[in-house]
């Protein structure tokens, strides 16, 4: 039986929200602009939920504080496979596929599967050229691999295609790519591309509610309420920094808050038992 890549941690069919291009950031989330409603409307928010889930306790100040507090930090914590892959190569394929064999599958694996994959094959061609046996074996032991191994080439198809052979820049546009949510399409905009965009993954979520910046059920709410809270500045390194923190110190379970450098601002909402 064939095992389908289960769907991205952010998928959505609503298109991007309106720019807010010199806008002024907001000192508190306790208010909703005009372009903010619309683009809760177009998340499938309502203006009310919208609202509710930026009027949390942590403040836009506050925030640009933990992000500066958090990249003083940085250092220390080992990055993401996918940002590692940039780092080596900022090559927007490259970052595209070690964002989609990354999806349930640990760093660990992603690094070594990614290496041995680029080896072979780390552009659109090279990867059809490559039979999907091949690519599975080069891809074991990352979720889904068989699965992954097809949908690799079925991207690679579409982009040699429908784009030239180059990666869309556009959030929605790389949406419609096989096996490609509103999670892999951020991060290939934001560490593919260095254009802004919010890429939400467990980690982004759980911690962006935990500081008490957001009050959201779900990633995808998460990714609105950040669009219309969060400084645009801060948005394309917001996920690496923010999963940095959380696999080293801000951790599901039993987070390490007597060594956390935001220990301070943080509202530890829904935090029992802590380290």
């Amino acid at each position: 039986m064939t095992r389908t890549i289960p769907p991205d941690v952010v998928q959505s069919a609503a298109g991007r929200p309106p720019r807010r291009t010199g806008a002024k950031p907001r000192t508190s989330g306790s208010a909703l602009g005009r372009s903010d409603a619309l683009a809760g409307a177009r998340s499938g928010l309502s203006p009310a939920r919208l609202a509710a889930a930026v009027a949390a306790p942590m403040t836009c100040r506050q925030m640009d504080g933990v992000i500066r507090t958090l990249r003083r930090a940085a250092p220390r914590w080992r990055p993401t496979a996918v940002a590692e892959v940039a780092a080596g190569r900022p090559d927007p394929f490259r970052v595209l596929t070690a964002c989609l064999l990354s999806l349930r599958t640990q760093d660990g694996t992603t690094r070594e599967a990614s290496a041995r994959l680029f080896r072979i094959a780390d552009t659109p061609a090279a990867i059809l050229a490559t039979r999907a046996s091949r690519l599975a074996r080069l891809i074991f032991p990352v979720g889904f691999y068989r699965s992954k191994a097809r949908t690799l080439r079925a991207v690679s198809r579409v982009i040699l295609d429908r784009f030239g052979g180059r990666v869309p820049d556009d959030v929605d546009v790389l949406t419609t790519l096989p096996g490609v949510g509103r999670k892999t399409a951020n991060l290939v905009v934001t560490i593919g591309f260095g254009k802004p965009g919010i890429c939400v993954d467990t980690h982004v979520h759980r911690i962006s509610n935990r500081l008490g910046f957001v009050r959201t059920r779900t990633p995808e709410e998460t990714e609105w309420a950040l669009r219309a809270k969060l400084a645009r500045r801060h948005w394309i390194d917001y996920n690496d920094l923010l999963v940095a923190f959380g696999q080293n110190v801000c951790r599901p379970l039993s987070p390490h808050c007597s060594v956390c450098p935001v220990s301070g601002p943080c509202h530890r909402v829904g935090v029992t038992r802590a380290r």
